[in-house]
Order: C-alpha cells, then sequence, then structure tokens
C-alpha cells in the first residue's frame, strides 16, 4: 500500500540551518572591502533619489 504525502510524518530537528541569503563572497567584505554604513529607514543615497527621478510615470 502507497503512503501519500499528506500522512507522512516529517521530524524538523531544533538546529535546522538555513542557507544564508548572501555568501561571504558577495559581499564588500569578501573583496577585502570595508563595508557599506547602513542606511535607516528612509534614508536614501543620491543615487537612490536620481533613479526615483528618473522613474517612468506609468511605474508609479
Amino acid at each position: 500500500m502507497a503512503v501519500s504525502d499528506d500522512d507522512r510524518s516529517v521530524e524538523l530537528d531544533e538546529d535546522f540551518s538555513v542557507l544564508p541569503d548572501q555568501t561571504s563572497d558577495d559581499t564588500d567584505r569578501g573583496w577585502g572591502e570595508a563595508p557599506a554604513p547602513r542606511r535607516t529607514r528612509g534614508e536614501l543615497s543620491a543615487r537612490d533619489r536620481d533613479l526615483l527621478a528618473e522613474r517612468p510615470p506609468h511605474w508609479s
């Protein structure tokens, strides 16, 4: 008799680890550079403001 997926039990360990969203070699620090300062929420860089100003009106 075949067991359906709904009948299977799944046991997850407490120490279950998920891969990180970004690896260390994908960061400035991975390339030997100092990390960029983090911005607070709502604070935009000059480049972000330029990109928002150049955004086409149909993207709003």
